[in-house]
C-alpha cells in the first residue's frame, strides 16, 4: 500500500475509480445495446429529423370532344409560399418581395404580420414556371416554392357551360369538371429527399411512388359544330335583342349530344368578374312550357288510339273554342283541317279537340314515354327534370292545355331528345354526353315505327309546304321537318305575361334517314318579332345546314337532271 501511503482517505480513491470505471460500462453498454438491439428504431428517427416525403403532384385528366380536340388540359405552374417567422427576421427585404410579386407592399406586410403565429402562407398561386423562378432566384430567406398544376380550357366560353371548370385546387366545381370530378382526378406520387432543420434540400433521394394521372374522358359533343351552333345563336341574340338562348344537338342514332350551347356564357379562364346568372347550362336547367312544339306527340298519341288516321279532320270553325270559362283561340282561322294542316297552322282548336276526343291519358302517355317530365340519365349537376302533371281526374281544360303544350314544363335537353325518338322510327335510346363506340343497344321502342314515319313527314310538310310555320328552318339540298312553338313566359306573381314569350323550333334532319335534332330556344326575343318560326327558325336551319355538311350527310333533296337543264336553260338566254 506504498501507492496510498501518506493519503489520509485511501478508500475514496478506490470509489471514484470504481464509480468512473461503472460509468465506462453502463456507456459502453448503452452503446453496444442501442447499436446492436435499438439499430431500427435509431435509423428510423434520425430519417424522420432528416429524411421527409414532399408528394409529386398529378396532372388531371384531359377532356376532349369526340374527335381528340382537347377542352380541359392541366399546364404546370409554380405556387410560392413562406415561413412567416423567417420573413420576420428579415423585414428589410419586405419591399423586394411585395415588388417582385406585383403587390402593394402595405398589403404583403399586413399578411405577413396576421401570419406571424404561423409557419405556412400562400404568396402567389398558379405563377408561370418563368414568373415563379424569377421570384425563387432572389434568394429572400422563407420563400419557398411547389410544383401544382392549373386547369386550361381552350374552347374557352364556347364549351363553358357543358365542361365547367375547377377550382384553383383542380378540383371539379361545375359542369363535366363536376360530375367526373373523381374520373379525372389523379393520385399524386411520392418522392423521397434530405432537409435539414431549416427545410432546405439537401438531397434527392429516390422516387416511391410514380404520381397516376388522372383518365382521359371524351365527350360527345363535336367541337366544330359546337362552334357553330354557338355563333349562330349569338347572331340571333343580337339580331331580336334577346335576353338568352340555347340550342341542343343530338344524334338521333346514338343519342350522343353533338352541340350545347348556352347565351348568355362566360370565359373559364378568367372568372375575376363573372356574372352569376352567365354560369347557369340554361340547356339543362331552365324549365319551360314547350307549346307547339310537342303538338306531334299529341298527334302521335291519336294515331296510336286508331280512331284517328293522317287523313281524319276536324272542324275549327271560326278559330275558337270554349271550354267553360277558358276560350282557346287560334291565331289564324282554318276551318276543316287534317292532320297535317293541323301542325302546318299550328291550331290550338284542332288538337283540343282531338285530345278531347281520345282523352288525356294517351296524350299523357305518350310524352312520357318519350322523356317529358323525367330524368334524362346525363348526370349533370343540377339537371332539372321539369313537370309532366299527373292528375287523378282530368278535367277537359287540363287535357286540352297538356296537347297544345301548357301545363307541363321540360328543358331543351329533354325536348331535343323527344324529337330523337319520334325520328329514331319511335324508338328511345339513353342521351350520353360521353363519346359512344357504337350504337346502343338498350334502346326501348315507345313508339309505333309506322306512326313516327307519319309524323316525319307531317313536319316535313310543316316546313317544306306553302302556309307551314316553319319555312324559315329549310336546309339546302335536304329534307328537313320540325315544329316552331311560341310560349307565353310565367309572370312572378302567377299567370302569364302579357309581352315576354320565348320562341322555339325542334327539328330532325333529314327526313329519310335522321341523323340529328336541334332544338332551338330563345327567351325574350324585343325587337323584330317573337313566333317561334320567325326567330328561332332560322338559327335552326344555318346550324343544320352546316352540320350535316360537317358530318358528310348525303344531300337528298338536289334538284333533278330536268329542273337543272331548265334553270340552265333559262340562265343561258339571259347570259
Amino acid at each position: 500500500m506504498k501507492y496510498f501511503k501518506g493519503m489520509e482517505h485511501p478508500y475514496r480513491f478506490i470509489i471514484i475509480l470504481v464509480l468512473l470505471f461503472a460509468l465506462v460500462a453502463a456507456i459502453a453498454s448503452r452503446i453496444v445495446h442501442l447499436h446492436i438491439f435499438r439499430h431500427e428504431f435509431l435509423a428510423m428517427q434520425g430519417d424522420a429529423r432528416a429524411v421527409r416525403h414532399i408528394p409529386i403532384p398529378a396532372h388531371r385528366g384531359v377532356i376532349t370532344d369526340r374527335n381528340g380536340e382537347p377542352l380541359a388540359v392541366s399546364t404546370p405552374v409554380l405556387t410560392l409560399w413562406a415561413n412567416p417567422k423567417e420573413l420576420l427576421a428579415d423585414k428589410a427585404r419586405w419591399p423586394e418581395l411585395a415588388s417582385a410579386l406585383e403587390l402593394p407592399p402595405a398589403d404583403l406586410a399586413k399578411r405577413i404580420e396576421s401570419n406571424a403565429a404561423r409557419e405556412f402562407m400562400y404568396l402567389a398561386r398558379g405563377l408561370t414556371p418563368e414568373r415563379g423562378q424569377a421570384v425563387l432566384e432572389r434568394k429572400i430567406a422563407g420563400v419557398y416554392s411547389k410544383e401544382e398544376f392549373r386547369r386550361f380550357y381552350p374552347a374557352g366560353e364556347v364549351a363553358a357551360h357543358l365542361v365547367g371548370f375547377t377550382d384553383i385546387d383542380e378540383h371539379g366545381r361545375e359542369g363535366v369538371e363536376l360530375a367526373f370530378d373523381e374520373w379525372l382526378t389523379g393520385v399524386p406520387g411520392k418522392r423521397q429527399v434530405i432537409k435539414d432543420r431549416r427545410g432546405d434540400l439537401i438531397r434527392d433521394v429516390q422516387v416511391k411512388e410514380n404520381a397516376k394521372p388522372g383518365k382521359q374522358l371524351a365527350l360527345s359533343i363535336d367541337l366544330r359544330l359546337q362552334y357553330l351552333a354557338h355563333r349562330e345563336l349569338r347572331n340571333a341574340l343580337l339580331e331580336f335583342e334577346a335576353k338568352a338562348g340555347s340550342l341542343v344537338m343530338v344524334d338521333v342514332r346514338t343519342g350522343e349530344v353533338l352541340a350545347m350551347v348556352n347565351h348568355p356564357t362566360y370565359n373559364p379562364n378568367n372568372r375575376r368578374q363573372l356574372n352569376p346568372q352567365a354560369m347557369r347550362n340554361r340547356a339543362m336547367v331552365d324549365v319551360f312550357e314547350p307549346g307547339s312544339t310537342v303538338k306531334p306527340f299529341s298527334i302521335a298519341a291519336a294515331l296510336g288510339t286508331g280512331r284517328w288516321t293522317p287523313e281524319s279532320t276536324v272542324d275549327t270553325g271560326n278559330g275558337s273554342f270554349k271550354i267553360g270559362r277558358y276560350t282557346i283561340r287560334d291565331v289564324s282561322r282554318g276551318g276543316l283541317l287534317d292532320l297535317t294542316e293541323i301542325l302546318k297552322k299550328s291550331s290550338n282548336v284542332a288538337i283540343s279537340k282531338i285530345a278531347l276526343d281520345i282523352g288525356a291519358q294517351p296524350v299523357y302517355a305518350m310524352m312520357q314515354n318519350v322523356g317529358f317530365g323525367a330524368d334524362t340519365g346525363l348526370s349533370f349537376p343540377g339537371e332539372r327534370v321539369g313537370q309532366l302533371p299527373m292528375h287523378r281526374k282530368w278535367g277537359q281544360a287540363e287535357t286540352a292545355t297538356l296537347a297544345y303544350g301548357y301545363g307541363l314544363s321540360v328543358t331543351a335537353v329533354q325536348l331535343a331528345h323527344a324529337f330523337a325518338v319520334l325520328a329514331n322510327d319511335g324508338r328511345n335510346i339513353p342521351l350520353s354526353l360521353l363519346r359512344q363506340d357504337r350504337v346502343p343497344a338498350d334502346g326501348v321502342q315507345v313508339m309505333d315505327a309506322q306512326i313516327s314515319k307519319s309524323v316525319m313527314g307531317m313536319l316535313q310538310a310543316v316546313v317544306e309546304e306553302p302556309g307551314g310555320g316553319g319555312s324559315r328552318a329549310r336546309v339546302p339540298g335536304y329534307h328537313v321537318g320540325g315544329k316552331s312553338g311560341t310560349a307565353k313566359k310565367l309572370a312572378s306573381g302567377g299567370g302569364y305575361t302579357e309581352s315576354s314569350y320565348r320562341s322555339l323550333f325542334a327539328g330532325v334532319a333529314p327526313i329519310e334517314n335522321p341523323r340529328v335534332a336541334v332544338v332551338v330556344v330563345i327567351d325574350e326575343p324585343s325587337k323584330g318579332g317573337y313566333y317561334g318560326g320567325l326567330v328561332a327558325a332560322p338559327v335552326f336551319g344555318r346550324v343544320t345546314a352546316g352540320a350535316l355538311r360537317m358530318l358528310n350527310v348525303p344531300p337528298d333533296n338536289l334538284p333533278t337532271e330536268t329542273q337543272t337543264a331548265v334553270v340552265g336553260s333559262t340562265q343561258g338566254g339571259r347570259g
